[in-house]
């Protein structure tokens, strides 16, 4: 068995998450407190009781996500014995998840982790004005006929557009001015797409038009101390492990304009014989992906109680 934890990344959360973590575990409970002091914000009082509206802002739901994943790697470590660094050979995150794989992998703390989070939110939320930017899901088109699509909805530098995260085969989004990503929307049948919608996001995230929230998270993960994950990570933007800390910091800060590559990621995990992948904390999009993509790899998701301890006794 070689064992992959994931993390999920923005569109996971939901009002309620982490509380029957919490009402069971006092290991949960503590990762609650923590992120609640390192905010001064009762952010747990957030995730249970919402309003929704305000989860969803990108400064809330960041940290909010992490909160949870490390709330079950908590929980795993310190009720049943299931350290990272005994039982994963890689970690990996979907784009703000890449904080929590860092987190469980130990290259930051859980206090900076969530610092880090809530500032990587504000900058990514300021960067373009709400209204210039925004973001489609294109569904049934090869990677490379996204990218055409991208091409040809990108205007002399007046609209910019990218393909942002490909995350499967025929699950690719799209990120940039919104004029663009109108047009891609209208001609995206033209590039063999099954559908193209677009999503309720309220910036045009992972692409060229973010550039002002890399320089702010240059300076922001300048000024934490972080070390060696103890465990590989596998980056976002190089598809590969890293085990460099150095390396690491350098592609945090190149996440936020580039793309996510986890279609490529999970592509690495299956040639090089990861088995088993456990996506830790809200939903299960990530092992929702794999079980899609790569059927011989066992794919399982724990952020409830019932599911946390079907993942211990897995192992």
């Amino acid at each position: 068995m070689t064992i992959a934890f994931v993390f999920p990344g923005q569109g996971s959360q939901f009002v309620g998450m982490g509380k029957e973590l919490a009402d069971n575990f006092s290991a949960a409970r503590e990762v609650f407190s923590e992120v609640n002091d390192a905010l001064s914000q009762d952010l747990f009082k957030l995730m249970v009781e919402g309003p929704e509206s305000e989860l969803m802002l990108t400064s809330n739901t960041q940290p909010a996500l992490m909160a949870h994943s490390m709330a079950v790697v908590r929980v795993l470590e310190k009720d049943f014995g299931i350290f990272v660094k005994d039982y994963a050979s890689f970690v990996a995150g979907h784009s703000l998840g890449e904080y929590s794989a860092a987190c469980a992998a130990g290259v930051f703390s859980l206090t900076d982790t969530a610092k880090l989070l809530r500032t990587r939110g504000d900058a990514m939320q300021k960067a373009v004005p709400v209204g210039v930017g925004g973001m489609a899901a294109v569904i049934g088109a090869k990677h490379e006929d996204v990218v055409a699509l991208a091409k040809a909805c990108t205007n002399n530098g007046q609209y910019v557009c990218v393909a942002a995260n490909d995350n499967s085969d025929g699950q690719v989004v799209l990120s940039g001015h919104l004029g663009a990503i109108d047009k891609a929307v209208e001609i995206a049948a033209d590039f063999g797409a099954k559908r193209c919608i677009k999503l309720p996001v309220s910036a045009p995230f992972h692409s060229p038009l973010m550039e002002p929230a890399a320089q702010v998270m240059a300076e922001a993960l300048g000024n934490v101390a972080f070390h060696a994950p103890v465990v590989p990570l596998i980056s976002n933007v190089a598809a590969e492990p890293i085990t460099d800390e150095n390396e690491i910091i350098k592609n945090l800060v190149a996440q936020v304009t580039g793309s996510v590559r986890w279609r490529e990621t999970t592509s690495w995990m299956k040639d090089n014989g990861v088995t088993d992948v456990m996506e830790l904390g809200a939903g299960k999009v990530l092992s929702g992906i794999v079980k899609r993509s790569h059927k011989d790899i066992n794919a399982l998701s724990a952020g409830t109680v019932a599911e946390v301890e079907e993942l211990a006794k897995s192992l």
